[in-house]
């Protein structure tokens, strides 16, 4: 009882009534390992949870009995009708060729960042998504961040004036991948939030990156970015940094503000206002007293998940579509095109 009271709160207040009135177990999770164990808690929590599929198929097994669902396997689970979204957590190189196959057999997928390995791979699901019309969505986890959200509302109404730069560290010591590097494992979330910021384009990009533990495996990165406008932005990526940093930094005409996602909730997005006194010969920039922007806390992956069932069950198309997901993959693309040429990459030789 206290479960379905919670559930009710949850969908009312994210807008998403109809999901309450009308609550379908109609998604499909591939892939339950390190991050996917926590889509299936979020859907299955949720109620929406049908199926998972693993090759380790005792994993599945294990989550199948766990929240009562089926453990199904790829090519069973493309021919259940009942199956109406598919979530793929798995290994990047194969995200294009599952979700195609997902979406040709008439179900919305949404695929964990990023979104395919090169442009060609993304401009094919993208082509497979308007075909069989349904939708593509790519987990770009921040930009159903409420914190991010309510960032990005500050700045659309105009609070830092014109934006000026912007810079990002998603730093710690941990995990290390072989399958990507850190450029594409953490960069996706700050070049999708960036790219949401600022609504512009990305003229050039520059990549440093440095290989520690394994050769042609980047262990850390920063990447320059060039905008149309003049704007500037740099991200830092690392998973050999002795401490966690999960911070935004964004610099307008009328202060800044900065999105630490390592603070407790409460000072999670902080505002610095400034003047800019040019009245003597050497102009000064006056900060002012550091305000932390009150936020409504919710768990954004749950959010994120939220999303997707709204997309599914009312075949609405998603914030995180196809589109803006190969806008992040031309620039991870062009970032390790850089770093392999050690120059400059122009956006339009893509």
């Amino acid at each position: 009882m206290k479960r379905a009271v919670l559930l009710k709160k949850v969908f009312l207040y994210f807008g998403y009534k109809e999901l309450f009135l009308n609550m379908k177990k109609n998604i499909l999770v591939v892939g339950c390992g390190h991050w996917g164990k926590n889509l299936v808690r979020n859907f299955a929590e949720l109620g929406s949870l049908y199926a998972v599929c693993d090759p380790n198929v005792q994993l599945a097994n294990n989550f199948s009995q766990k929240y009562d669902v089926l453990n199904l396997s790829f090519e069973e689970a493309l021919i259940d009708k009942n199956i109406e979204g598919v979530v793929l957590a798995i290994p990047a190189p194969l995200h294009a060729s599952f979700a195609i196959a997902s979406m040709e057999a008439g179900k919305h997928t949404y695929v964990e960042k990023p979104l395919a390995m090169n442009k060609d791979e993304a401009e094919q699901m993208i082509i497979s998504s308007t075909k069989s019309n349904v939708h593509l969505m790519v987990g770009h986890l921040l930009q159903y961040h409420p914190v991010f959200v309510k960032l990005k509302e500050l700045v659309s109404s105009g609070v830092l004036g014109k934006l000026q730069y912007a810079y990002s560290n998603r730093l710690s010591f941990g995990k290390v991948r072989s399958e990507e590097d850190v450029l594409w494992s953490f960069a996706p979330h700050d070049i999708s939030m960036i790219l949401a910021l600022t609504k512009q384009n990305i003229i050039s990009v520059k990549m440093e990156s440095k290989s520690i533990i394994k050769d042609q495996i980047a262990d850390s990165s920063i990447i320059h970015l060039d905008f149309d406008s003049g704007f500037k932005a740099h991200i830092h990526t690392s998973w050999i940094h002795p401490y966690k940093e999960q911070k935004l930094v964004v610099i307008g005409e009328k202060g800044s503000i900065v999105f630490d996602d390592t603070n407790v909730w409460e000072q999670k997005l902080g505002f610095y206002p400034h003047t800019i006194d040019r009245s003597t010969h050497s102009s000064n920039i006056n900060q002012l007293e550091l305000t932390y922007i009150d936020v409504k806390e919710s768990e954004p992956l749950r959010n994120e998940c939220l999303h997707f069932i709204h997309v599914v069950n009312n075949n609405s198309a998603p914030l995180t579509n196809g589109d803006e997901g190969l806008k992040v993959l031309n620039v991870l693309s062009a970032a390790s095109a850089s770093e392999l040429s050690n120059e400059i990459f122009n956006m339009n030789d893509l």
